[in-house]
């Protein structure tokens, strides 16, 4: 027991400051907030559009990007010879409206508020239900990540529940497929209200790559409605604390 209590103390605190310290570096290839600069934008070409495999680029004039439907693979930027259209370092994606997912200008911050009514009831103590609605298993492997020592979100009170039943809201991942569609539902039923949903990844916001496919639903707004959405493919961690320490009311921007 005291080689255990030794090894611990020579480890030392492992737990990042963040949101009252800096945050963790990101490395190099992170691709965060889109930056676009219509002043560079060729008129008459289409590539980035033509490239993007989720229809998420509408160009008429200077390009749009729906960070909703963004699979951050950075084709649209690789084929933008101008630069008009890059990927910066920005990790604070997520938006409360979904029409705040729609990058059209340079230096676009989303800026938000938390929901006064939400921040009083969750502000201090968050549980949340996961639910896996047809995922790949990336975006659970990332908020996963946020219960390890590191990351610690049971400082903020913010904690997954096995239940429902004793949860105050619930994560969504996945597109939402047919076979998950009722138990989306019932899960929701089963949450006590007042309940917050969060919409986490590409899949759950638009649907992603499986967009109108006859077996998916488009996305978690199309069966139960939505607080917040937090966009990637899959949201980096620290893109998700940001979204849930922003729906709790602990962070503006």
């Amino acid at each position: 027991m005291f080689r255990v209590i030794g090894a611990r103390i020579q480890q030392g605190h492992r737990t990042f400051k963040y949101p009252n310290g800096a945050p963790p570096s990101l490395p190099a290839r992170f691709r965060g907030m889109p930056v676009i600069d219509p002043s560079l934008c060729e008129n008459g070409c289409n590539r980035c559009e033509a490239a993007c495999p989720v229809s998420a680029i509408a160009k008429a004039g200077s390009p749009k990007l729906d960070i909703g439907r963004c699979l951050f693979c950075g084709e649209c930027a690789d084929q933008c010879s101008s630069n008009a259209l890059r990927f910066g370092g920005d990790y604070r994606l997520a938006a409360i409206s979904r029409e705040a997912l729609v990058v059209e200008e340079k230096d676009y911050v989303i800026k938000e508020k938390a929901d006064a009514f939400i921040k009083k009831m969750f502000g201090r103590s968050l549980k949340l239900r996961q639910v896996s609605a047809g995922g790949c298993n990336a975006c659970e492997a990332d908020a996963n990540v946020l219960t390890t020592p590191a990351w610690d979100i049971a400082r903020f009170g913010i904690q997954f529940v096995a239940s429902p039943r004793h949860a105050d809201g619930i994560m969504v991942t996945g597109p939402v497929t047919e076979n998950m569609k009722l138990a989306l539902e019932k899960t929701y039923a089963a949450t006590p209200t007042p309940r917050v949903v969060i919409a986490v990844g590409a899949c759950a916001i638009s649907g992603g790559p499986y967009r109108d496919h006859q077996e998916v639903c488009n996305g978690v707004a199309e069966v139960v409605p939505v607080d917040i959405y937090v966009p990637g493919c899959p949201p980096h961690p620290l893109t998700l604390l940001e979204a849930l320490l922003l729906l709790q009311g602990r962070i503006d921007r």
